[in-house]
């Protein structure tokens, strides 16, 4: 039987281990608070992924190393560069196959499509933490390659939709939104990402490179608007949210600050390219309706 760690506990980690599981392979899912989902197959471990002795030992024998793990947001980065260290020495002392979850940061701002093989030219502190992160990885001679995943919307993510929009629109109540309401926007649903991972582990030309988990791109008004739809909630109320409004909010909180590094490009589309990812590793995009049905 194959034996799989998932360092991290979230949304995504969560459904990459019931995948494997439902696949009859055993996992081990490990985070600080040892959470996870329930599964015979599927062996819950509370430990600190920066301890490498301990991540080491816990990844012996493991057929892939999957993380999807990262330190607070204002913290990355000062704080990606030692989680990315313990992974990587552990995985160079198993010889484990490695599996990483990125986003879209390194890239920077672009003009049209975004494809997985573009530069990473982002300047700011997150991109070039993420950046960092794959570089030093790709550099290192381990069997590696990385999922970059957009904005995540489904049940259970993390993300401006589900934070800012998604609960004040089955509310009724007033969505204030950090991005252009009416730009064609890529979302990845947390089970297209999940699936990406799956794949790409299993797929010997998946290693070396990056590739895009699928996306849904649409605007987040629109995306707003099929949730109200389909939930019977009222038409979506939403406004954006300007700079000097998140210059005023950081001062009460320093999550607010990074969204200036963030923002696309005044009146430019954020759209992905995972045309690779559906030809290659057969991954394909989940209608969006089935995505917010499952988060209503």
């Amino acid at each position: 039987m194959k034996f799989h760690v998932i360092v991290g506990r979230g949304a995504t980690a969560s459904k990459t281990a019931l995948l494997l599981a439902e696949d009859g392979e055993q996992v081990r899912m490990i985070s600080r608070t040892g959470g996870g989902p329930e599964h015979p197959l599927i062996e819950k471990v509370a430990a600190d992924a920066t301890d490498t002795d301990r991540l080491t030992q816990l990844t012996e024998g493991a057929t892939t190393l999957f993380t999807t793990a990262a330190p607070p947001y204002h913290t990355w980065p000062e704080q990606f560069p030692i989680l990315s260290a313990s992974l990587l020495t552990a995985v160079r002392r198993t010889g484990v196959a490695y599996v990483m979850l990125g986003n879209l940061y390194a890239y920077g701002p672009v003009d049209g499509p975004l494809r997985p093989d573009f530069p990473l030219t982002a300047t700011g502190r997150k991109g070039r933490a993420r950046a960092l992160v794959w570089e030093e990885a790709a550099a290192s001679g381990v069997k590696v390659t990385e999922v970059r995943a957009g904005q995540f919307y489904g049940a259970g993510a993390f993300s401006v939709f589900s934070l800012m929009v998604q609960r004040q629109v089955l509310d009724g109540r007033l969505a204030l939104v950090p991005q252009e309401l009416d730009l064609p926007h890529s979302y990845s649903a947390i089970g297209d990402t999940a699936r990406t991972l799956v794949a790409a582990g299993r797929d010997e030309q998946a290693y070396g490179r990056a590739w895009h988990a699928p996306t849904s791109t649409l605007s987040v008004r629109e995306l707003a608007g099929r949730l109200a739809e389909l939930a019977g909630a009222p038409k979506p109320r939403m406004e954006e949210l300007t700079e000097r409004d998140l210059a005023l909010l950081a001062f009460t909180e320093p999550f607010w600050a990074e969204f200036h590094e963030v923002l696309t490009k005044p009146g430019h589309p954020f759209v992905i390219d995972y045309s690779e990812t559906e030809k290659i590793l057969g991954v394909s995009a989940t209608p969006v309706d089935d995505v917010l049905r499952e988060v209503i």
